[in-house]
């Protein structure tokens, strides 16, 4: 198994456990949704797990592999300010609460990078 045919399937697996975790526990995504957004929390928080979803079993087959990678990237910088609503909100928490609330902000940025790294990866003969 290539290298980049490992980073995909990690991707997958990552995209698909965020994406379950949607729909398992959607309390704590509900409330990182920004409040400009239009209509209910809940229904983003579902949204955008089942996109999580269908990244995940894009990236995993190799046929669809780069075009899910892509739309993987496209996702990650989609709910950055999800992310920066949860920093916002948890200025005021423990510090644990914090530092995960912030650590999460400077590692969208690899996310991406690895969602590209994926695409550029894709269509290799050894996937």
């Amino acid at each position: 198994m290539s290298d980049s045919s490992r980073a995909a399937r990690r991707l997958a697996r990552l995209l698909g456990g965020m994406g379950t975790l949607h729909f398992l526990a959607p309390r704590p995504f509900d409330s990182i949704v920004p409040k400009g957004l239009p209509g209910k929390a809940r229904t983003w928080t579902y949204v955008s797990g089942a996109a999580e979803l269908a990244c995940a079993a894009a990236v995993a087959h190799p046929k669809t592999r780069r075009t899910g990678a892509l739309a993987t990237a496209a996702l990650f910088v989609a709910v950055f300010p999800a992310n920066v609503k949860m920093a916002r909100d948890h200025r005021e928490r423990a510090l644990p609460l914090r530092a995960v609330a912030y650590g999460r902000l400077p590692f969208q940025a690899p996310l991406i990078g690895w969602a590209l790294l994926v695409a550029r990866g894709a269509g290799r003969k050894a996937d």
